[in-house]
């Protein structure tokens, strides 16, 4: 290679920085070309001819809703807001649209001081401690306490849950307003697939299969030779 053409390379380093790199250089250079053309028919037909481009480049947004009109402003950006054509929608992207709000997303806070229970199980206990009805308060806490069990069952299966645990649980959750019998027991709720696991399990261990002595067996017997043949070859020989 001669020293000519070495000092014509160019560097995409040495070159002006995409204002979105995601449609190739290509795409703004030609969006740039387009700024230059002087026909107003011309320009729009070129410009329309890049946006059909820029929607060939990305096949799986096509189903997004409003997807032309965003490859409009992507377009208006790239092109620094300075273009003579009006898009389809008849307005005119403007900076300020492209600029994003931005929001501070505040973390949940949680006064609870078990929260491996989850928050649904605070809102439950809330409820109840509104319910002035006792067989309904009953009922919420009885619901309670084996949704708690299967919880702590759920994820803590190195240890073993008894219902003292979560009676004292309960009461450390309803602020020491409430008091449970010293014999109070929980219902076990299993989980909704358990017994659909189960029946699959059951079905395939009673599910008849040869045994391999049998198939072997089997397979002897086929590859064996006839004996009554074999034994009438010999005698064939003996004659």
């Amino acid at each position: 290679m001669s020293t000519t053409n070495i000092l014509k390379l160019e560097y995409n380093s040495t070159k002006d920085s995409l204002v979105l790199p995601e449609y190739g250089r290509n795409i703004h250079l030609m969006i740039q070309y387009a700024k230059t053309v002087a026909d107003y028919e011309k320009r729009s037909a070129y410009i329309n001819a890049i946006i059909e481009l820029m929607y060939q480049m990305s096949p799986l947004n096509k189903n997004v809703e409003n997807f032309r009109d965003r490859l409009w402003n992507h377009l208006y950006e790239i092109a620094g807001y300075d273009l003579d054509v009006l898009p389809p929608s008849g307005i005119k992207p403007e900076p300020e649209a492209a600029q994003k709000a931005t929001y501070n997303i505040t973390y949940p806070k949680s006064d609870s001081k078990l929260r491996h229970y989850g928050h649904n199980v605070k809102k439950l206990i809330a409820k109840a401690l509104e319910t002035d009805d006792e067989a309904k308060k009953e009922g919420l806490v009885n619901t309670i306490g084996s949704y708690m069990k299967l919880a702590f069952r759920t994820w803590n299966r190195e240890h073993y849950v008894t219902d003292d645990v979560i009676k004292s649980d309960i009461i450390t959750l309803f602020d020491g307003q409430l008091s449970l019998e010293e014999d109070k027991v929980f219902d076990n709720i299993k989980p909704a697939n358990t017994n659909m696991q189960q029946r699959r399990y059951t079905q395939g261990q009673n599910r008849k299969r040869p045994q391999n002595g049998n198939r072997n067996n089997q397979n002897y017997n086929r590859n064996r030779p006839n004996s009554n043949t074999n034994q009438g070859n010999r005698n064939k020989w003996r004659k």
